[in-house]
């Protein structure tokens, strides 16, 4: 849809708008997460007229073409991972994030928990492999 990425069908002669804004329009609702009148209100920004409805319709005729063609074009994650703990701040008060994560420096999963459990690194140890499109084993040494 946006850039290289087009719909299949979105050429057709029935449409009444230009491809180009269709594409937009559709690649803002599902890169973005928008709501539709948040897109109608984007567009608008950029001197295009086109209705909540309009969109939804768009996004009903065309996001699953567009939804598959991401998760095409989503890099599959690599064979071997480790298991990385950081200690971050959120809202003033320390929390531990777990993250499995391949060689390509993919993140595979995440766990945030306020205290240092040993359970949450075995719960994100267990669901990385799942992951992974070869169902790598991870580095458990970490």
């Amino acid at each position: 849809m946006h850039g290289s990425m087009r719909a299949r069908g979105c050429d057709s002669p029935g449409l009444l708008d230009p491809v180009e804004i269709i594409d937009h329009g559709v690649w803002l609702y599902f890169r973005f997460t928008l709501s539709f009148r948040e897109v109608e209100e984007m567009m608008l920004a950029r001197g295009v007229v086109v209705s909540y409805e309009t969109i939804r319709r768009w996004c009903a005729k065309f996001g699953p073409v567009y939804a598959a063609e991401l998760r095409r074009r989503r890099p599959r994650p690599g064979d071997k991972w480790h298991l990385d703990e950081v200690f971050v701040r959120i809202n003033g008060r320390l929390r531990y994030l777990w993250r499995a994560v391949d060689q390509n420096g993919t993140v595979l999963d995440i766990l945030i928990q306020s205290r240092r459990k040993r359970e949450g690194r075995h719960e994100v140890l267990r669901q990385a492999p799942e992951a992974t499109a070869l169902g790598a084993q991870g580095d458990r040494d970490r």
